[in-house]
C-alpha cells in the first residue's frame, strides 16, 4: 500500500486513482490526517506501507522524524517545481528521494523499491531458485528467460513474498499491502484465490512449490 500526503484533495486522489489502474493499493491523506493516523494505527497497518509520497504540505519538512519513528518504508517528496534548495533540504530531513511532477506511478513504484532495496539489503534474499526472475518495476516475472505472465495482483503478492523471504507473512498481511487497509469492499479471503493461482502457475513453470503455505500461519517464498 502507498500512502499518499498532500493538503490538495484533488491532487492526493489523481494519484490514489492512478495507483488503482495500475493495480496497486494506496490511501490519501491531508497533513493533520496523516499525522493522526500514523501516530495512532497498528504496527501491522503500518507494516503493509510499501513508501509514504509526501507532497504539498506545510510541514512536510517534519515528517521524514514523524515516519521514521513508526516505519523504514520509503519516503518519497513529490515536488511540484524543480528547486535545488527546496531538493536539498528535503535530503537533509530525510526524504530518500524526490520526484519532479508529473511522474507516472509506476516510476514511483520502480523509485520507492529501488530504496527499499538500498535500505534493505542485507535482509532481501533474491529467489534462490536461477530460472525464476522477479522484477520490482511492473513488469512479469521470467522463467527460463521468458515471460511469465500474470495478473496485477497475483504479481505483487509474488514481489512482496520476495522481498520478504525470510520471514513468514499472514493472510492479513497480504491483503493490507494489496488492497489496503481500508477497504472494506473485498472479503479478506480473496488472497487465498489469487494463493492458489499463482502458486499452480509457478509449479506448472518450475516443477515445485516455490511457496510455502502453512494454514494458520501464512505463505513464504522458499525458493
Amino acid at each position: 500500500m502507498y500512502v499518499v500526503v498532500d493538503e490538495r484533495a484533488s491532487v492526493a486522489e489523481s494519484y490514489v486513482s492512478a495507483f488503482s489502474r495500475e493495480g496497486f493499493s494506496s490511501q490519501s491523506f491531508s497533513g493533520s490526517e496523516f499525522r493522526d493516523w500514523i501516530e495512532t494505527t497498528s504496527d501491522q497497518d503500518l507494516g503493509a506501507v510499501e513508501s509514504f509520497l509526501i507532497g504539498e504540505s506545510d510541514a512536510r519538512i517534519t515528517y521524514p522524524d514523524l515516519i521514521r519513528s513508526h516505519s523504514q518504508a520509503p519516503i518519497i517528496a513529490l515536488e511540484d517545481v524543480k528547486s535545488l534548495t527546496q531538493t536539498l533540504e528535503l535530503f537533509t530531513a530525510g526524504i530518500d528521494d524526490v520526484v519532479r511532477k508529473p511522474v507516472h506511478v509506476r516510476e514511483i513504484v520502480a523509485r520507492a523499491d529501488a530504496v527499499w532495496r538500498r535500505v534493505r539489503s542485507g535482509d532481501i534474499q533474491m529467489p534462490l531458485d536461477e530460472r525464476l526472475r522477479v522484477f520490482f518495476d511492473g513488469r512479469d516475472p521470467e522463467v527460463d528467460g521468458e515471460p511469465l505472465a500474470l495478473p496485477r495482483r497475483e504479481r505483487h503478492i509474488l514481489e512482496y513474498l520476495v522481498k520478504n523471504s525470510k520471514r513468514r507473512v499472514t493472510k492479513t498481511q497480504i491483503f493490507n499491502t494489496i488492497y489496503g487497509i481500508f477497504n472494506e469492499d473485498v472479503d479478506e479471503s480473496v488472497v487465498e484465490g489469487h494463493m492458489s493461482k499463482l502458486r499452480k502457475k509457478l509449479r506448472l513453470k518450475l516443477g515445485r512449490d516455490v511457496i510455502d503455505a502453512r494454514r494458520n500461519l501464512g505463505y513464504q517464498y522458499v525458493g
